[in-house]
């Protein structure tokens, strides 16, 4: 019984150490993009700060957006940044406005499972469109084997998965067929959810890999890095300037390379014109309340972002990612201050 009782008051003493210690819990929600470095931030920043816990989920840009907007969370995360339709709801809602802050490039790749092709692929932007439309249905389309010569394509249906949830993946890959596609453009146009005109939906960005992998003739598109992670076969897409260009590294960092950076940090470098350029790339977003009522939360925000945007820059290619242009960090910085 001695013993149980002690027991009992180690357990309370140390309870009572963590509660005096402060931990300081900040909240956040949104795109299933970014989560592998958002979680390995998270994790790494934790071990410098220890009083200090980052709670992330990974939901989808729109529901980081909704969150941030009902004030359920202390921060957003989107792949697609916000309209302005959205930015004023938040504003009649707050009175004040939400910054965006880039935090790592990306890119989203067509993934596939086709049986018997050992090839990798080569996707045209026609081809991608078309397929998404509706109307490329088989893998023996002259749309795709004209991008594959010498490879031996099963006529064999088509089967078409997106995401179900609200995406910033599919804001970045509509956003892309809305550039290359007059009739994507039209209808079904770009956005975070869509009215899609063929396809299963899976959540998230594992919910579509997951759909594909077990799903013979399928195609989709996740974020890069969970087709590594995954293991599962994706294509190469002819960009802008003609070439054919898989996604890595110095694809995805030459998409951004000249990148103008507006002052709320909202563009789109899909289709970007450089000939080494990965077409389907994009910065995604940190969302933050421009006031916080608690102080604290505010100056642990605006130290994680600083760490984020710099040190934290190391951490992004072995996860697939590619670092923020120098010109856009030193912008950013600038911007922290912004945050009050």
């Amino acid at each position: 019984m001695k013993r149980s009782v002690g027991f009992a008051l180690a357990v309370l003493a140390a309870a009572g150490a963590v509660w005096a210690a402060g931990i300081l819990q900040i909240t956040g929600e949104g795109a299933t993009f970014p989560y592998p470095i958002y979680s390995k931030w998270f994790d790494e920043y934790h071990k410098k700060f220890p009083n200090l816990e980052i709670n992330y989920q990974s939901q989808g840009s729109g529901a980081g957006i909704k969150a941030v907007t009902d004030g359920t969370v202390d921060f957003g995360a989107s792949d697609g940044p916000m309209n302005d339709d959205q930015l004023k709801a938040y504003s009649d809602k707050h009175g004040s406005g939400i910054l965006h802050f880039p935090t790592v490039l990306g890119a989203v790749v067509p993934i596939y499972n086709l049986p018997g092709v050992n090839a990798a692929l080569t996707f045209t932007p026609e081809a991608l469109a078309g397929i998404y439309l509706g109307r490329i249905t088989k893998w023996s389309d002259p749309a795709i084997a004209g991008a594959n010569s010498g490879v031996k394509l099963p006529a064999t249906d088509i089967v078409v998965v997106h995401r179900s949830d609200g995406s910033g993946t599919t804001y970045i890959f509509t956003d892309y067929l809305s550039k290359v596609s007059p009739d994507w453009a039209t209808k079904p146009g770009k956005g975070a959810s869509i009215s899609w005109p063929v396809g299963l939906g899976g959540k998230g960005n594992e919910g579509v890999s997951g759909l594909v992998k077990q799903t013979p003739g399928s195609i989709g598109y996740v974020e890069l890095i969970y087709a590594v992670q995954t293991k599962i076969e994706y294509g190469s897409v002819k960009n802008a300037a003609g070439a054919v260009i898989k996604a890595d590294f110095a694809s995805v960092t030459a998409a951004a390379a000249g990148v103008t950076m507006p002052d709320d940090f909202r563009v789109s470098i899909t289709n970007a014109p450089g000939k080494t350029a990965y077409p389907i790339s994009s910065f995604t977003w940190l969302l933050i309340p421009a006031k916080f009522s608690d102080t604290a939360k505010r100056d642990a925000m605006k130290g994680f972002i600083k760490w984020a945007i710099t040190d934290g820059q190391a951490l992004t290619q072995n996860l697939s990612y590619a670092p923020l242009p120098k010109e856009v960090v030193a912008k950013e910085l600038k911007a922290i201050d912004k945050i009050q």
